[in-house]
């Protein structure tokens, strides 16, 4: 497989498709550029090489073509500043011709928004709320057919291909996965970034050394049981925490009084545990809450056992006794991967738990463990706690990480790799 690494781009011009689906605020500013950043080492290779670099990426779920509210002119001048050259703009990602033809080495075309075609996607946009069957299959199959098109014409403005966007990497979309088979195995390639989230995955799902702690938060088990039973085959403690908690905390008789619950998942909960429990998995639960008689920060607070929630409050986060046992396992790591955070870390009253979790990390990194901070939830913990430098990689990929954990194979992926 080729790497970026070893690849010259001399005189080549280089499709990227990259993820700059940032968020701005009503008046079109960048409110954080983490993912520009992330994809800054990649594109200044290629121009360094004396390269030239076209730009795909897609913003927010546009509707219609075009949609101004999310057009990404509105980040060119600042990517330009990132990257310390004029960025040219192509007002059309599928008729960019003229720009693509006058980059010259050295230069960058940012393409717009490639989701204002339906075909990026493949799914057919404009169907009446009441549209038949028949129909929706009619149009599902159009935009798939010219999905082809749409695919050919984006490659058509490359000499290679570099995908250096794991945020997307989950989805066969025509520029992640569809373009990457239109170029040779040795024209394409991950980028800096896509191949350090495949490393760092691959070093928590199969290089493991033990013992593995997975900590898994969230506010269902629902969302997470996949995630959940693949992992069940792989680590040696699981520490299951968030809302979830108290789904698990239900099934096994305890009181959790207004709590997040599943109640039709108590059967479910109880199987995770048998299954958990012949795999020679330990299961870490939560031993108390910090409890709240309404869900606000500001709210009557108190440390309660987690099978003793009285009945007019709920479960915000985990209490001291469970802090201290969450530390110990994580401490007692070599293998971590953190994915959700205890409570409600939002609330500052509430974040202790999740802020526990993370320095457990940080010292168990420090004394040699290789840590994943992945999902969104957990990423917004460990910078607003400051501890991201202190853990081994912080993923940039929410649902395709949680796809990867999950076992699935991710079509960005195999479309470079050919399997």
């Amino acid at each position: 497989m080729q790497t970026i690494d070893q690849f010259s781009f001399a005189g080549k011009k280089a499709f990227v498709r990259v993820d700059f689906n940032v968020p701005v605020d009503e008046h079109f500013n960048i409110t954080d550029d983490t993912r520009i950043r992330a994809a800054l080492p990649t594109l200044k290779k290629i121009l360094a090489d004396g390269g030239s670099v076209i730009l795909g990426s897609h913003m927010g779920r546009p509707k219609k073509n075009p949609d101004p509210k999310y057009s990404l002119k509105v980040i060119v001048d600042h990517v330009s500043k990132l990257l310390g050259v004029t960025v040219h703009f192509a007002a059309d990602c599928q008729n960019a011709d003229a720009e693509v033809a006058a980059l010259k080495p050295g230069e960058a075309l940012l393409l717009e928004n490639l989701r204002f075609y339906a075909e990026e996607e493949g799914k057919a946009r404009g169907l009446a709320d009441d549209a038949s069957d028949e129909e929706k299959a009619a149009a599902k199959k159009a935009v798939k057919e010219s999905q082809k098109t749409f695919t050919a014409k984006l490659a058509s403005y490359a000499d290679c291909y570099v995908n250096d966007a794991f945020g997307t990497a989950h989805r066969a979309h025509a520029s992640t996965a569809l373009i990457a088979k239109l170029f040779t195995e040795k024209d394409k390639m991950f980028g800096f970034l896509m191949e350090k989230e495949v490393k760092a995955i691959e070093k928590i799902m199969s290089e493991t050394v033990r013992p593995f702690t997975a900590i898994m938060g969230g506010s269902k088990v629902s969302s997470k049981i996949e995630i959940i039973e693949n992992l069940l085959s792989k680590v040696d403690n699981l520490i299951i925490t968030g809302g979830m908690t108290y789904t698990f905390t239900k099934a096994l008789g305890g009181k959790i009084g207004k709590s997040l619950c599943e109640d039709d998942k108590l059967d479910l909960a109880l199987e995770l545990l048998e299954k958990a429990k012949k795999n020679g998995v330990r299961i870490v639960l939560a031993e108390d809450a910090h409890a709240a008689d309404a869900f606000s920060n500001d709210a009557n607070a108190i440390f309660v056992d987690v099978n003793e929630i009285p009945d007019h409050m709920m479960g915000l986060d985990v209490g001291p006794k469970t802090e201290q046992l969450f530390a110990d396992v994580i401490k007692q790591s070599k293998t971590i991967l953190w994915n959700g955070p205890t409570g409600v870390f939002e609330f500052e009253n509430f974040a202790h738990g999740s802020k526990v979790v993370g320095e457990a990390i940080v010292e168990a990194t420090k004394n040699g463990a290789f840590s994943l901070v992945g999902g969104g939830d957990s990423v917004a913990c460990v910078n607003k706690f400051g501890l991201a430098d202190g853990v081994s990689y912080v993923s940039t990929g929410g649902g395709a990480l949680l796809e990867a954990i999950e076992g699935r194979v991710l079509p960005g992926i195999e479309a470079i790799r050919g399997y």
